[in-house]
């Protein structure tokens, strides 16, 4: 737009990026971005028809498309002759910048795309405190591993997020039924065994339990959801068992719960996952293994769901398949 007066190449190009302004003389440009694209395509192919016909549209649409431009602009951008149309002086100056223009935004939609639909770029996700710090960080670092150009941002956090207010691409909730929130798309990943674990001195010195009754004699540590409970029933191969429990331990998370029994404090119910490390390395074994107290419900809550970026739609169906979370 070189020698065109300041003012009007700024308001132009405002209105390029669709910033309402009202320019006189004429009415505003509400055509937008699809007259500017119906100037070049006149101007590249020479006729109103060759660039209708590539537009789609009708030659007295891109007719009228140009003319808007004009009237707006307040200067004559094409010369028309029965047989084709040339840009003015005036339309080559503006047709070369529009085209480059153009050519910016095209090439900032493109990468837009790309972006989402390609696996880079930064996963932003929440969960609850114990599986942030028990669980993911292990199978984030294999994620990462398998997809090296996706970063991750990760939160933990017990109280539920909202996903848009906090900019986050996907968050983990663990619930013992049905999960409450549905305002975004959520996917089950699977569920979450609870079982009943204690240090392998603790065991020695208070002896270990053979029914369900034999909790009642034990000191238990209760975290999280099970903080409030006065009962807890145990789930065996022939029936269930309602226990009344009187808990001398409460812990805000499971995770400072495990800790409480690795330090032999007493008889702790437990996600397998987050169990798992411990029983492995010895630390807790299994109590009445023939038992558990049921099963919690992992979800992925996303924004988009199904039309989300492929790098938080990979990592969904990575956690799916890595958790292998049993329920049985």
């Amino acid at each position: 737009m070189a020698g065109w007066p300041a003012r009007r190449q700024g308001a132009i190009l405002r209105h390029m990026v669709d910033e309402p302004e009202t320019f006189p003389p004429g009415q505003p440009l509400t055509g937008g971005l699809d007259d500017l694209r119906a100037f070049c395509a006149v101007v590249e192919l020479g006729t109103l028809t060759a660039a209708a016909r590539l537009l789609g549209e009708t030659k007295g649409g891109i007719s009228r498309r140009v003319q808007r431009l004009e009237t707006h602009l307040g200067a004559r951008l094409l010369a028309r002759t029965p047989r084709a149309v040339t840009p003015t002086e005036e339309g080559g100056r503006f047709y070369q910048s529009t085209r480059d223009a153009l050519a910016l935004l095209d090439d900032a939609a493109e990468t837009a795309r790309q972006t989402r639909q390609g696996l880079h770029g930064l996963i932003r996700l929440t969960a609850p405190v114990d599986f942030a710090t028990q669980v993911l960080p292990p199978l984030l670092v294999r994620f990462q591993q398998r997809y090296p150009q996706v970063r991750l941002d990760l939160t933990g956090q017990d109280a539920p997020l909202d996903l848009t207010a906090h900019r986050l691409d996907l968050a983990l909730r663990v619930s013992l039924g049905p999960l409450a929130d549905l305002s975004y798309p959520g996917l089950l990943l699977g569920t979450v065994r609870l079982r009943l674990y204690a240090a392998p001195a603790y065991l020695d010195t208070r002896g270990k339990p053979l029914s369900p009754e034999d909790v009642t004699a034990q000191a238990l540590i209760l975290a999280g959801p099970l903080r409030a409970v006065a009962r807890l029933t145990l789930i065996g191969a022939d029936g269930s068992h309602t226990i009344p429990v009187r808990p001398s331990i409460l812990a805000s998370d499971f995770t400072s719960a495990l800790r409480f029994a690795e330090a032999g404090g007493g008889v702790v119910p437990l996600p397998q996952p987050i169990a798992a490390d411990a029983v492995a390395a010895g630390r807790l074994l299994p109590v009445l293994p023939d038992w558990h107290l049921g099963d919690a419900r992992l979800y992925a809550l996303t924004q988009d769901g199904r039309d989300g970026p492929a790098r938080v739609r990979a990592l969904v169906a990575f956690l799916k398949e890595a958790l292998a979370l049993e329920t049985g």
